[in-house]
């Protein structure tokens, strides 16, 4: 009710000061951009395309009243997706190689649309999941944001009353008694919270055009698992005949419509939906078997199903409502397009993989749109008997999931039952060839570890998560990870071997400074007296023992069934003692070395706090 009346009133006081129907817009003549992107939303999870079970009224006006994209490509999961929409650029090129253990994060080094759009004066602001780097440099802040709320890792533990670690302002929070220092629980459903500070950073400039025009990243985080979801909704589709999980996701994607509906609202009650370019497209393909228009493949699939997406771009007096964007595009198009549009220059200094879909948007003129090849990539490494991936052209989708190339003709076939890549080997060997060439391109940088940067001047200092350790000699030999590959939030547990170790890659900054060291744990009463050691290159180790148990049960989590992902609980904070660090680059390494039951005690993460005076 509290957020409710104060969204009201912040409506209302924006539909008073908001400019009226037909005035000027915003300073420079430049539009505003709402930029939504959902995650795990699949092609079918639309009803407009053709999904008879799912009520999604919102989505569907705004395909209507702008430009639907009928052949729209991401990459198979989420972070490799957010940095190529963001850039320009597949994600290989920009460091961008898988979804957690770091390898999630984009390099400092990137132009994001967001850093443009800086430049360009526009207030810009993410509210939601960013999943493309957690430290300073490379969370939001470091690639163009002046404002953020969310969550930085590629999931959640839990959608109500969440705790986050960048809470809205503003937002109604209260502290867990587990975790008196960490982040504060912010009451409601957490799409409705991003949702709520997206709309007060957009009413916060409605009503003036001396104002400068904003940028609004919404970046949903459902309906990802874990599946939470009111029981209005959940039940909803449950009696419409789905099973759990499908009743789980259409239930989150409802709400999501009814968010996207509250966005669509305010800016037409503020005078701003003539200025506003709205787009909205999903990061993947579904994360279930569920409706998805006959299409081979889902979430992680280089086939059609798990990298084809929605794409609705709104424009109200510049793109006609109704419009059909029908040749190929991919979110490597969305930065060349949105400076297109709003008269930016793209950055000119490195190769960029998209082009500008502003003629296709707007019906300008053109000799000949070309047959371009998209390409989808799903190693960095590669597999064993090479890159898995795809080229998709107009005709042809050219896929190795890890076989053979198959080829598939995808206008006689769209649903990729035949492989006719005997019947056209030329095609098939030509398709696979530039895909070997664009691998060996955009790999050329390398992978090497993003390291996180340290600095005396973030007086919060760093966490360093367990998900993003590498474990020493390998994941599963001594220790490991929660889950089978260190997803978001997973903990380091069956630690059996003593000369295991993790180990993370730091950036000291400046003159280096001196910093009081911590380990978030869970003890059992047999692992009392289990003693931790950190070493940091160039400092001398630090070392404590677990003095009393602390083994908690998790957090209540109300899913509707056994979520794939890790639950939450608190942890307990073990002091080890203060190190000065000098400046370069470093590694953490956190070794056992008392270790007095079979299994040394679970580690959640390690903690770097400036010492004050310590410099």
């Amino acid at each position: 009710m509290i957020r409710s009346l104060a969204l009201a009133l912040l409506l209302a006081a924006g539909a008073a000061l908001a400019p009226t129907a037909g005035a000027a817009e915003n300073s420079g003549d430049r539009p505003n951009v709402l930029l939504i992107l959902t995650d795990d939303q699949g092609w079918g999870d639309v009803h407009s395309h053709g999904n008879e079970l799912l009520d999604t009224p919102n989505l569907d006006r705004l395909a209507a009243d702008g430009a639907r994209f009928e052949r729209f490509f991401v990459s198979p999961v989420c972070a490799p997706t957010r940095a190529a929409m963001l850039t320009g650029r597949y994600s290989l090129r920009c460091g961008v190689h898988g979804v957690t253990r770091g390898h999630e994060t984009m390099r400092p080094g990137e132009i994001t649309i967001a850093e443009l759009m800086q430049d360009a004066g526009y207030r810009t602001g993410c509210f939601g999941k960013w999943h493309n780097g957690a430290h300073p440099g490379v969370d939001p802040y470091g690639q163009g944001f002046d404002e953020f709320a969310g969550f930085t890792a590629g999931h959640w533990n839990n959608y109500f009353d969440p705790l986050l670690p960048h809470p809205p302002k503003f937002a109604p929070t209260r502290t867990e008694p587990a975790h008196p220092d960490g982040p504060r629980r912010v009451e409601g459903y957490i799409a409705d919270i991003f949702t709520d500070a997206a709309l007060r950073f957009i009413g916060e400039r409605a009503g003036s055009d001396e104002l400068p025009p904003w940028f609004c990243y919404v970046p949903y985080n459902t309906p990802h698992w874990p599946p939470q979801v009111s029981g209005e909704l959940f039940d909803k589709y449950v009696d419409r005949g789905c099973s759990v999980e499908d009743a789980a996701a259409y239930g989150m994607v409802e709400n999501i419509d009814r968010n996207v509906g509250r966005l669509l609202a305010a800016l037409d009650q503020w005078g701003l939906a003539e200025d506003t370019i709205v787009l909205f497209l999903t990061d993947n393909g579904p994360n279930g078997n569920r409706y998805n228009g006959d299409m081979r493949g889902r979430k992680g699939s280089a086939h059609e199903g798990g990298v084809r997406v929605p794409l609705f771009v709104r424009w109200p007096g510049r793109i006609e409502p109704g419009t059909v964007v029908e040749p190929n595009a991919a979110h490597v198009d969305l930065l060349p397009t949105l400076c297109d549009l709003i008269g930016l220059e793209p950055p000119s200094d490195r190769p960029l993989d998209g082009r500008s879909l502003k003629p296709l948007l707007t019906g300008e003129a053109i000799a000949e749109w070309p047959d371009r090849r998209l390409f989808t990539f799903k190693d960095w490494r590669g597999a064993p008997n090479g890159q898995r991936g795809a080229v998709r052209t107009d005709r042809w989708r050219c896929v190795r999931e890890g076989g053979d190339w198959q080829l598939f003709d995808m206008l006689a076939d769209p649903g990729e039952t035949t492989d006719v890549g005997d019947q056209f080997p030329e095609v098939r060997d030509e398709l696979a060839g530039a895909f070997a060439a664009k691998w060996t391109e955009v790999t050329a940088d390398g992978f090497a570890p993003v390291p996180t940067l340290v600095s005396a001047d973030d007086a919060d200092g760093i966490t360093l998560p367990a998900h993003e350790a590498e474990l020493r000699p390998a994941k599963g030999q001594g220790l490991r990870y929660t889950g089978p590959n260190g997803w978001a939030n997973d903990w380091i547990v069956d630690w059996e071997n003593p000369d295991a170790f993790a180990e993370w890659p730091l950036l000291v900054e400046g003159d280096g400074g001196r910093y009081a060291v911590e380990a978030l744990v869970t003890a059992a009463p047999e692992q009392v007296g289990s003693t931790f050691v950190v070493e940091i290159d160039g400092s001398d180790p630090v070392r404590a023992a677990i003095r009393e148990p602390f083994d908690p049960p998790f957090f209540p989590s109300p899913d509707r069934f056994q979520r794939p992902e890790a639950y939450e609980k608190p942890w307990a904070t073990l002091e080890l003692g203060e190190v000065t660090l000098p400046p370069g680059p470093r590694s953490l390494r956190l070794r056992a070395a008392e270790k007095p039951a079979e299994t040394m005690p679970e580690v959640k993460a390690v903690r770097l706090r400036p010492v004050a005076g310590g410099g």
